[in-house]
């Protein structure tokens, strides 16, 4: 109930400052069952399990609109234009980039592009991967009439003269050849049309790039391939997926040094043979629309367009002003366009190398697993701490949390009478904006302060 719990000296020697003007989630429940459930009180029964569900939705929905719940995340954006949304990200506030002052400089979303998947076509523009095969009758092995380095072990093949649900089991390429191993015999000597399908039957991403790595080596039961001499490991990096018979399906490569590729999963068998080849699949290729958009150079010259009417605006303009300025693009600042389904922000190309800052709105329930590292000389083992974590309300929006948890059970209950939940509603949503004024944080002398630069004159 906000009850001093230590001394000042005590204080101003920890380290949580300022938390005197929060209280946590676990007491909010606590009060509140003590003082609105009970015999002769406004709710008669309640479950706490159903208590703490309505206080953590409560949470939310307040979060988004009402607490001071932003969050900042910082980094230098790299060569790719992409940054990671952070972990518990729900919605953007605002997008900057800052200066060698510290001063933010606004980013406007690119709204007349996007991401899209970019899925493979063949070239009747079918969503297909399609080879010419040589079969052998009472043979495992297939000879295609190319290098088709997307194959990938596990994918299932078909073919009329092949069993159904029969699978690609190794690839191997020889003077631009592939040449794949099946799960079963072929039951016919000759050529067709083999078709190939992930194993989850779903549609074959582009990929960027596939590499055939040749004279490399592993053991058994572990996660190491090795090139000798090395001559082309620079080629493979972090990401790629590892496509072999003696690696799990699924594996990728998490490490690449020297001659050393480190994968997600050790090999099923070991192999000593300085003649065999894995073939490395690189992540699905970016879509052309993507592609276009991060290498294009934004305009920075729309509020000169007027003056340069020979210009042809509908080529190497990003933003087409030919017919007139558009408010959101009349900015050199850069733009950005977030793709949900990757879980990235893609940025313009004036932005590489720049300190870009994300202002977001979480929903103030992610918890923060906090990794326990043992000290030198203990063992080796990493553990977790999750049970120093405890979602904070602010003070000022603590009487908001009760309205809406009463309304929340009331509504949710039978036989309440209309009356009696239309009460808490009316309630919750005063409630809600005494909290949303209180924490706007308006001081009157900040206000006037800015408002001495407009055109009246304000005394104070």
């Amino acid at each position: 109930m906000g009850l001093l719990d230590q001394t000042g000296q005590e204080y101003y020697q920890g380290g949580d400052f300022g938390g005197y003007q929060f209280i946590s989630l676990t007491e909010v429940i606590n009060q509140f069952m003590l003082v609105y459930v009970g015999e002769d009180k406004i709710i008669p029964k309640a479950k706490r399990i159903d208590v703490a569900f309505h206080a953590q939705r409560a949470l939310q929905e307040l979060s988004f609109d009402t607490f001071k719940s932003t969050r900042s995340h910082e980094i230098t954006l790299p060569p790719s234009l992409q940054m990671i949304l952070p972990q518990d990200y729900v919605n953007y506030t605002k997008v900057s980039w800052v200066d060698s002052a510290g001063i933010k400089h606004l980013l406007y979303p690119a709204s007349k592009t996007s991401n899209p998947t970019n899925p493979l076509q063949d070239t009747s523009g079918d969503f297909e991967l399609n080879a010419i095969g040589t079969l052998v009758d009472a043979s495992e092995l297939i000879v295609l009439d190319g290098e088709y380095g997307n194959i990938q072990v596990g994918m299932f093949v078909s073919a009329p003269n092949i069993d159904l649900f029969s699978t690609v089991v190794a690839t191997s390429n020889t003077g631009g050849i592939t040449t794949i191993e099946i799960s079963n015999p072929v039951t016919y000597t000759g050529t067709e049309t083999l078709l190939f399908t992930p194993e989850d039957d779903s549609l074959i991403l582009e990929e960027e790039s596939t590499f055939i790595l040749e004279n490399v080596t592993w053991a058994a039961n572990e996660d190491k391939i090795t090139q000798a001499p090395n001559t082309d490991v620079s080629n493979i990096t972090v990401g790629m997926l590892v496509s072999h018979e003696d690696f799990p399906i699924g594996t990728t490569v998490i490490d690449v040094n020297g001659a050393v590729i480190t994968t997600s999963n050790s090999a099923t068998a070991a192999s000593t043979s300085t003649t065999n080849e894995v073939t490395f699949i690189s992540t699905p290729k970016d879509s052309d629309t993507w592609s276009s958009y991060k290498s294009a150079k934004p305009n920075q010259v729309h509020h000169h367009d007027h003056l340069h009417p020979h210009h042809n605006h509908d080529h190497g303009n990003m933003f087409n002003s030919r017919y007139g300025l558009d408010p959101q693009h009349a900015q050199a600042n850069g733009s950005f366009y977030i793709d949900n389904t990757t879980g990235k922000i893609h940025f313009s190309s004036n932005l590489s190398g720049k300190t870009v800052i994300l202002d977001y709105i979480s929903d103030g329930l992610a918890q923060q697993i906090i990794p326990i590292r043992p000290r030198i000389g203990g063992l080796a083992e990493i553990t977790y701490d999750t049970n120093g974590f405890e979602p904070l309300i602010h003070k000022f929006a603590e009487e908001a949390m009760y309205k809406w948890i009463s309304h929340a059970i009331l509504s949710g209950k039978a036989n309440i009478p209309e009356y009696q939940v239309n009460r808490f509603k009316k309630e919750r949503f005063a409630a809600v904006r005494t909290a949303k004024l209180r924490l706007s944080n308006i001081k009157l002398e900040e206000l006037t302060q800015i408002l001495r630069g407009k055109s009246k004159q304000i005394k104070h």
